[in-house]
């Protein structure tokens, strides 16, 4: 496989560049806008929507197989090029479970993994009787496309979902079964972990790191996270149970929540390259975006070992519509020691888009000094970064 087609040419993409040059692989991207990061590192482009099938035909002629930079695919029309032998990693199936949140979480459940309790919006007449078990707050969620926050409604009463249902089903001309409602778990930490699956079916797992949210847009991550070997077995056993069942080729994140009593909790699954990984380019041998692109080409796993004893990565997000590059504070920002700056090339800036990162890698072997440490530096790159 050295021609692999990316269904999305966002940033995500765009970071395969260099593991691709790496393994000798042209890229050749589906994305509707010129202006979308990948566009700069592609081998070819078709242009064209992420869900348009038929752009996705013309794709599949290019090269040899087709993965995806995002899941905001139609499932249904990409089954008919599947069923004339287009190779997708991962698989279609792979993907079904997922993609709605609502049977996502049924799947993990089935599985034996353990979710937070929920239950899918289908009709209003039932609805206090099903919430009285979940109480409030509640976490209502878009079953579809939702990310970053998108689609994420923290709920703390009957009265303001009743409000948000009809606000959110006017607003999209929708019906409310395109929801789920959820307990809300009270947490002390959120997790993640990357995993990938060959063709061999050998699976590597990355370090488990701690995710920090501000809105449900994530802000931060350190690795590796300071959990008990446990609560890491118990994490990488979920990663198998749950790639292996999907029989995945490629790269999955997978989201969890850390309890108070030191519970372990799936959030959500990401079939794909994921923001949490983002550390693994300047911080580990392989990064996640050369393990999928060896996965997907059927190549050996890499090793997704640290090569330093920490990592702390910063999302540089937009807080302002606007259309500068940010020169001052990027220039600032990459003095800082040990520190790797990622610039996406996005052209517009908007409150919450990512516009980049960067990672600064930590020498320092105490665990509880490094996480002290990571907040310290998470924070000089955001007061040099947001506006005060």
């Amino acid at each position: 496989m050295k021609r692999v087609g990316v269904i999305g040419g966002g940033q995500l993409a765009w970071m395969m560049a260099d593991a691709a040059q790496k393994l000798g692989v042209e890229l050749v991207i589906q994305t509707p806008s010129e202006h979308d990061p990948a566009v700069s590192i592609a081998q070819e482009i078709v242009f064209a929507p992420v869900d348009d099938a038929s752009a996705t035909e013309i794709l599949a002629q290019k090269c040899d197989v087709i993965t995806f930079e995002n899941e905001f695919v139609n499932l249904q029309t990409l089954s008919l090029l599947a069923q004339q032998g287009v190779c997708f990693r991962p698989k279609l199936k792979a993907l079904a479970p997922l993609l709605d949140k609502y049977h996502q979480r049924c799947y993990l459940s089935d599985l034996g993994l353990p979710v937070p309790q929920f239950f899918a919006l289908d009709q209003t007449e039932n609805l206090k009787s099903k919430i009285e078990y979940l109480g409030f707050p509640a976490v209502l969620k878009s079953r579809r496309h939702g990310y970053d926050g998108q689609g994420t409604f923290i709920i703390p009463d009957f009265a303001t979902l009743e409000q948000k249902l009809s606000y959110e089903t006017t607003k999209k001309t929708l019906n409310q079964s395109l929801f789920l409602l959820e307990e809300f778990v009270p947490f002390e930490r959120e997790l993640a972990v990357i995993a990938a699956r060959s063709v061999e079916e050998k699976i590597v797992t990355y370090p488990v790191v701690e995710t920090q949210q501000e809105q449900q847009v994530c802000r931060r991550v350190i690795a590796p996270a300071q959990i008990t070997p446990n609560q890491l077995a118990e994490i990488e056993a979920i990663a198998h149970t749950l790639l292996n069942s999907l029989e995945v080729v490629g790269i999955f994140g997978i989201e969890l929540f850390l309890s108070a009593d030191g519970k372990i909790l799936v959030n959500e699954i990401a079939p794909r390259t994921h923001n949490s990984g983002h550390f693994s380019i300047d911080a580990c041998e392989t990064s996640q975006f050369e393990q999928h692109l060896r996965a997907v080409c059927g190549l050996p796993l890499g090793n997704p070992a640290l090569q330093c004893a920490g990592a702390v990565m910063v999302n540089l997000l937009g807080y302002e519509n606007s259309h500068s590059d940010y020169q001052s504070q990027r220039q600032q920002i990459a003095e800082i020691p040990q520190a790797h700056l990622h610039w996406y090339g996005k052209i517009e800036s908007r409150p919450g888009r990512k516009l980049g990162h960067v990672t600064v890698l930590l020498d320092n072997q105490n665990r509880e000094s490094a996480t002290a440490l990571a907040n310290d530096i998470a924070h000089t790159i955001e007061s040099i970064w947001y506006p005060r």
